[in-house]
């Protein structure tokens, strides 16, 4: 189950970080948790040739990128918060990902929640973002996001940045990262009294003749995937839909107007993933709602 009492939200002030930062600040409020602000100075990225003679100045220089740092930090939470959200500021110095994932650890965060691209580049996708890096170590559950998706802010509660769960999707393959998933997002449906609905994606069928077959046959299993207690409390629902699977799963969203995708991601991260892509990395580029993953 999802339970989230401290959610951590590293920023580097970018649009995605607005976005998302108000989803963090709304989940917090809604949960009554703890919210950390994380800004990662990483004073690799910044010309150091010049203090190369120097020990004193480049650590002078240090501490000015650390306090400027600092300073934007509050400016920005300053500007995104509303009053009754108090987040807990840290400032860290280091690489990013390293840096996030070290602190969720050690504060044993329940959920980290962070901007991201919708850029497909091929050195984004050798390299890999900080998210993607982040979203496949992470211990905790991580909740991508990169747009606002359709209406999802309610007018009425627009600078309180409250959000709307209405609607959530859970994609599975049947694997255990997405078991993982499904829980969280049958969690959050419990949560927001939301509509559950649970996907799987059929990317190869024998042919026409035996497509009823195989999708009343993984209808049969994504039923048996919700607990009984929950399909007796929960707006429940499954859907099979035949083709490439992120792209079947980006359009259901779509149609479904869902307002959260739970998907499992996993863990390691091989060459042929780096460069062609997951389903979850795609999904959570291109998709229309932020993704939570999660894996074992």
């Amino acid at each position: 189950m999802l339970e989230v009492k401290c959610i951590l939200c590293p920023l580097d002030f970018s649009e995605f970080s607005v976005r998302a930062y108000r989803h963090a600040v709304s989940l917090a409020d809604h949960y009554r948790a703890k919210l950390v602000a994380q800004y990662i100075v990483e004073i690799w990225r910044h010309p150091s040739a010049g203090f190369a003679a120097s020990a004193s100045l480049y650590d002078e220089y240090c501490q000015v990128l650390r306090g400027n740092g600092k300073e934007q930090l509050q400016e920005f939470v300053k500007n995104h918060t509303h009053n009754e959200i108090q987040p807990e500021l840290v400032v860290d110095e280091g690489i990013a990902p390293d840096s996030i994932l070290s602190f969720a650890q050690e504060q044993k965060t329940d959920l980290i929640v962070m901007g991201t691209h919708g850029l497909r580049g091929f050195d984004r996708m050798m390299l890999g973002s900080v998210t993607d890096r982040v979203m496949r170590k992470a211990v905790c559950p991580v909740m991508a996001v990169r747009e606002p998706p359709h209406d999802l802010v309610d007018a009425s509660q627009e600078r309180r940045y409250a959000h709307r769960l209405d609607r959530i999707l859970a994609c599975t393959d049947f694997s255990e990262d997405s078991e993982r998933a499904l829980n969280y997002g049958i969690s959050a449906a419990a949560e927001y009294d939301a509509e559950f609905t649970l996907l799987h994606v059929l990317e190869k069928v024998p042919g026409p003749a035996k497509a009823h077959q195989a999708i009343a046959e993984v209808t049969e299993r994504l039923d048996k995937l919700i607990p009984l207690e929950r399909r007796k409390t929960l707006k429940t629902k499954t859907a099979v839909r035949i083709g490439k699977p992120y792209q079947q799963i980006i359009q259901f969203a779509h149609e479904a107007q869902t307002d959260l995708l739970t998907m499992g991601v996993r863990g390691r991260g091989t060459l042929d993933i780096a460069v062609f892509g997951s389903t979850t990395y795609r999904v959570m580029q291109l998709g229309p709602c932020p993704v939570l993953t999660a894996h074992v």
